[in-house]
């Protein structure tokens, strides 16, 4: 597979995708790993997710900020594996791109909710598995 083949597929996984794991490191040097929901991104090397300030997942990126993002396509045996770092924003401007009427539930007090963050993931280098194949890339 050539890079252009294997960019094009790594998009379409991106946009299919509901779900995405994040996976960060412990306070006990154990990784762990969350579904997040697919929520906004540019590419395949910007992501943005929803996240309860007060989580275990936001008091580990406070500790240490390198992170994993995984999308999987069961169907076709695909997979994509995503490696860089993330920042916990808590700027009105994040808020609001994220905000939907649903976040309500998790976020009674609305965009303002001093609960509510959004974790920006940037991606550094990924590695695509395509059945048997992989290609690990770099990312700028």
């Amino acid at each position: 597979m050539n890079k252009q083949d294997a960019i094009t597929q790594i998009l379409k996984l991106v946009e299919e995708s509901r779900t995405i794991m994040l996976g960060t490191n412990g306070e006990n040097g154990f990784p762990n790993i969350k579904t997040m929901t697919n929520s906004k991104h540019e590419g395949y090397n910007k992501f943005w997710f929803s996240t309860r300030t007060s989580s275990m997942r936001v008091s580990q990126l406070k500790n240490d900020n390198r992170a994993c993002i995984y999308f999987i396509d069961e169907r076709n045996h695909n997979g994509l594996m995503l490696v860089g770092t993330v920042e916990i924003l808590q700027d009105i401007e994040s808020r609001k791109m994220l905000w939907s009427e649903g976040l309500k539930v998790y976020f009674p007090l609305g965009i303002e909710d001093p609960n509510y963050s959004v974790l920006y993931f940037t991606a550094k280098q990924g590695k695509y598995f395509n059945g048997l194949s992989n290609i690990t890339f770099e990312i700028e």
